[in-house]
């Protein structure tokens, strides 16, 4: 499914390790319509890239405490 949707290895390796949420939400919107994200498929994408940075803010929260 990854190698579909992206061209190159590296994006998915690196979002794999940084916004893992994101980059597996793109892959499943891009295959589960005609190999492209559109309308309401990138709120889906959005919304894991939001689920993202809270993880991130909530580690600092919980490092600062």
């Amino acid at each position: 499914m990854l190698s579909h949707a992206f061209e190159s290895w590296f994006v998915p390796f690196l979002g794999f390790f940084l916004l893992p949420w994101t980059t597996l939400a793109y892959a499943v919107m891009w295959s589960a319509s005609s190999n492209q994200v559109t309308g309401f498929e990138w709120f889906i994408v959005i919304l894991a890239f939001v689920i993202d940075l809270g993880s991130y803010a909530s580690r600092g929260q919980a490092r600062r405490d």
